[in-house]
């Protein structure tokens, strides 16, 4: 069960049976008409975090991926790896807790691993800008899988993050500049890289360290170029669209793996992952392990061109054939704003990082 009282809405329904269960359970005892009515709502508390999670909504699922119970870096650190060391600083400015590096181990398997934190008290949040990383913290990710490619270590990114931090200072410092480059070095990197995205995947900050061989989301997750309150904000000028925004954006494990954007889909414990942290890091341990061993194994050329053409596969799609009188390229064409540029190119263009 989840560790916290936040409760979301859409979850009413279970913490309700939870709590008769509960209630039953204490009042049983020996009796067999009471045992066997316990175990009829066992059954029917597992149907029903089933009917409620397989048809989430967009915006629930981004209500699930925030969900401040849900493990974090920190948390996988702990569950997932058998050894971290972790290492500091970029060279040129300094250290960005928002971004954790260092070496650790899946089993037999030594490599990098480079992930968001957003931190859990409001100390922590702070010192690492509740999970937005600044420059320093990609220069320092790039050095640190630049290192891993000389020792011929795979490199493991975690993913959670509303996005890079869109302040005076990053921006003065490179922000997008420095992202741009860690996507470009990423790219031709000669050595494995998983990316899995745990929880958040905002904007260019996620895309900073979301090149890799192998792209993973948890099934809760979400993956996407804005937020949605920050689309709600420039298409509709109000946050309250937010819902629409998400289910526009297609931004869940679902539509993305329809679209190519991801590979695969980590499937989350019932009820998810923020109710059972060790079952989630097991299945992400297991995910983990069974692609370091696929991709371990590979030339280190082949491996690179393959990620260089499974990126540059995205997006594409066929110009000529009809459908209702219409080419497929004016189908998916976005009406253009009064300035000549699309609403989406607006909206994407607004956005920090």
């Amino acid at each position: 069960m989840a560790t916290g009282e936040y409760r979301l809405s859409f979850e009413r329904p279970i913490y309700e049976l939870e709590a008769r269960l509960e209630k039953l359970e204490r009042l049983a005892g020996e009796n067999l008409d009471a045992r066997n009515e316990v175990h009829h709502m066992r059954r029917e508390l597992v149907n029903l975090k089933k009917s409620i999670y397989r048809n989430l909504k967009p915006w629930e699922v981004v209500e699930v991926a925030r969900h401040p119970d849900r493990p974090m870096t920190t948390d996988y650190l702990e569950l997932v790896f058998d050894d971290f060391v972790e290492l500091h600083g970029d060279k040129c400015f300094g250290d960005d807790r928002a971004l954790r590096t260092g070496w650790a181990k899946v089993d037999t398997y030594k490599c990098l691993f480079v992930g968001h934190q957003k931190g859990k008290t409001i100390k922590e949040k702070n010192a690492c800008y509740f999970g937005c990383a600044h420059p320093e913290g990609y220069r320092k990710a790039i050095l640190k899988m630049k290192m891993a490619a000389k020792f011929r270590l795979p490199v493991i990114c975690f993913i959670d993050t509303p996005g890079a931090w869109p302040g005076i200072g990053a921006e003065e410092r490179g922000q997008a500049q420095v992202i741009a480059q860690a996507m470009f070095e990423m790219s031709r990197l000669p050595t494995p890289i998983i990316c899995v995205v745990i929880g958040e995947g905002g904007s260019g900050g996620a895309l900073g360290i979301g090149v890799g061989d192998r792209v993973a989301m948890l099934e809760h997750a979400y993956y996407s170029v804005i937020s949605p309150e920050g689309c709600a904000g420039i298409l509709w000028k109000s946050h309250t669209y937010k819902e629409e925004a998400a289910r526009a954006l297609k931004m869940t494990s679902r539509d993305l793996t329809k679209l190519g954007v991801i590979d695969a889909v980590i499937p989350e414990p019932l009820g998810g992952a923020h109710r059972d942290h060790h079952e989630m890091a097991s299945r992400l341990k297991l995910f983990l392990r069974n692609t370091l061993r696929e991709l371990i194994g590979q030339r280190t050329d082949a491996l690179v061109e393959s990620r260089y053409q499974k990126f540059r596969r995205m997006g594409v799609f066929l110009e000529g054939s009809t459908l209702n009188g219409k080419t497929l390229s004016e189908r998916h064409q976005v009406p253009p704003a009064p300035n000549g540029d699309s609403a989406m190119q607006r909206a994407h263009d607004a956005e920090p990082v």
